[in-house]
C-alpha cells in the first residue's frame, strides 16, 4: 500500500500523505493489536520500518533521523502507538465501556499501602516467558504507573489527552522500552 501510494502520487504534500498514510496503511499495523502485539524486537523492527519508510517519503525531511522526522509529521512511534491502545483498551475495561468483562482480565490490588492512584492491578503469576507478553500482563505495570488525573479521566477522549500530556511533558517514560 505504502509503494503504491509512492508511486502514484508525484506532489508530496504533506496533508495528503499523511492522510492516505493515516486511512491507507496505519490500519493495518494497528489491526489487532491487542490480541497480537509484537514482543521480539525484530518483529517490532519490521513493523516501525514501514512507518520509518513513509516518513522518508518528504524529501525536506529525508536527512533528518527518524525521531525528528516523527516529531515534524506529528507521529507516534508504532511501539508508543501499540502501548496506548493497550492502555485505552484497559480504561474501556475497568470503565465498563468495553464488552470485555473486568474479572476475565484484571483483579484490583487491594492492598492499603500502595502509593498512587487506587485503581492499581494486581499481576498475576506467569510460569511461562510467553504469558509475559500477553495483554493483561504487558499492560499492568505501564497502567499502574500512571497518575490519578490519568487513570481516573472522566471520559476516553480527556484520558487520551492525559496520555499526550504524558507523553509530551516525558514526565513518565511509558512507551520506551516496554
Amino acid at each position: 500500500m505504502l509503494g503504491l501510494i509512492n508511486r502514484s502520487i508525484k506532489y508530496k504534500d504533506r496533508d495528503i500523505l499523511l492522510s492516505l498514510y493515516i486511512s491507507l496503511v496505519r490500519p493495518h499495523l494497528k489491526y489487532c493489536i491487542p490480541a497480537w502485539s509484537p514482543h521480539c524486537v525484530k518483529d517490532k523492527e519490521l513493523t516501525e520500518w514501514i512507518q520509518h519508510r513513509f516518513t522518508r517519503m518528504f524529501p525536506d525531511l529525508r536527512r533528518l533521523p527518524y525521531l525528528r522526522r516523527l516529531q515534524q509529521l506529528k507521529l507516534w512511534t508504532l511501539e508508543e502507538r501499540r502501548v496506548r491502545e493497550d492502555l485505552i483498551e484497559v480504561y474501556k475495561i475497568i470503565y465498563k465501556i468495553s464488552s470485555v468483562t473486568f474479572d476475565i482480565f484484571f483483579k484490583y490490588n487491594n492492598y492499603e499501602a500502595t502509593r498512587g492512584h487506587l485503581l492499581k492491578l494486581t499481576k498475576r503469576r506467569a510460569s511461562t516467558e510467553l504469558r509475559h507478553h500477553f495483554f493483561s500482563e504487558r499492560v499492568i505495570n505501564i497502567l499502574n504507573s500512571l497518575d490519578t488525573r490519568t487513570v481516573t479521566a472522566g471520559s476516553i477522549n480527556i484520558f487520551k489527552g492525559n496520555l499526550e500530556r504524558l507523553r509530551q511533558s516525558q514526565e513518565i517514560d511509558l512507551f520506551v522500552g516496554n
